[in-house]
């Protein structure tokens, strides 16, 4: 089994930052080799946005590529979303995901508001 917990959303103003972090228990995350953060904008579909794996390639939407960058730190058991140059569309819900022996885990997710 696998925890993940979102945090660090909030409002921010248009051209703003957040980071989002989402921290892994309940399995050695050094052993987890993918991680990936997803987001829902009301009344769409949940969409990719980021994943990264072993801990060196990083794939991203092209709707975020140049703004968003993704990280790990095995010491902290936490992937990071670092989000720049925010637009009003980047709102919604980020959920945090990963894959292990064939399951598939998400985070209760965490609201990111930009406003212009």
């Amino acid at each position: 089994q696998v925890q993940l917990v979102e945090s660090g959303g909030g409002l921010v103003q248009v051209g703003g930052s957040l980071r989002l972090s989402c921290v892994a228990s309940g399995s050695s995350f050094s052993d987890i080799n993918v991680m990936r953060w997803y987001r829902q904008a009301p009344g769409a579909q949940r969409e990719f946005v980021a994943s990264i794996i072993s801990g060196v390639t990083t794939n991203y939407a092209d709707s975020v590529k140049g703004r968003f960058t993704i990280s790990r730190d095995n010491s902290k058991s936490t992937v990071y979303l670092q989000m720049n140059s925010l637009k009003p569309e980047d709102t919604g819900v980020y959920y945090c995901n990963t894959n292990r022996a064939s399951k598939i885990y998400w985070g209760l997710g965490i609201q990111v508001t930009v406003s212009s």
